[in-house]
């Protein structure tokens, strides 16, 4: 019997349905509900190839909630903290770029001329 651990015990997983975790299972049915749900309501006003592409554009954003993870946060996480940082508390960095060279230079004709004019 072999037993695979993961290196970082961080990243474990239990899988419970069909080899994926809870949540992954859990938005895997929310996807399916909503494309069948597009799949019923749009019947009427499509065609099958339309309804199809309908129906796998509605389904991907809950199916990617489930499975995709950005350092270590889960999309909804990740989604929030993007808001919060954008948005809610949004900071205006200014660039004001010093040339050191310029500096040193201004500094010794400064003295340069002290220099002079003391003589």
């Amino acid at each position: 019997m072999e037993v695979k651990i993961n290196r970082e015990i961080r990243n474990y997983t239990e899988s419970i349905f069909f080899g994926l975790s809870m949540r992954q299972f859990f938005f895997s049915v929310i996807a399916c509900g909503v494309a069948v749900l597009l799949y019923f309501l749009l019947k009427s006003h499509f065609g099958i190839e339309t309804l199809s592409w309908v129906c796998i554009l509605g389904a991907v954003p809950f199916a990617v909630l489930g499975f995709i993870t950005y350092n270590g946060m889960t999309a909804e996480k990740f989604i929030y903290a993007w808001i919060k940082s954008e948005f809610l508390i949004p900071k205006q960095l200014t660039f004001k770029p010093v040339n050191f060279y310029y500096e040193l230079l201004k500094n010794k004709l400064e003295k340069e001329e002290i220099n002079s004019e003391n003589s």
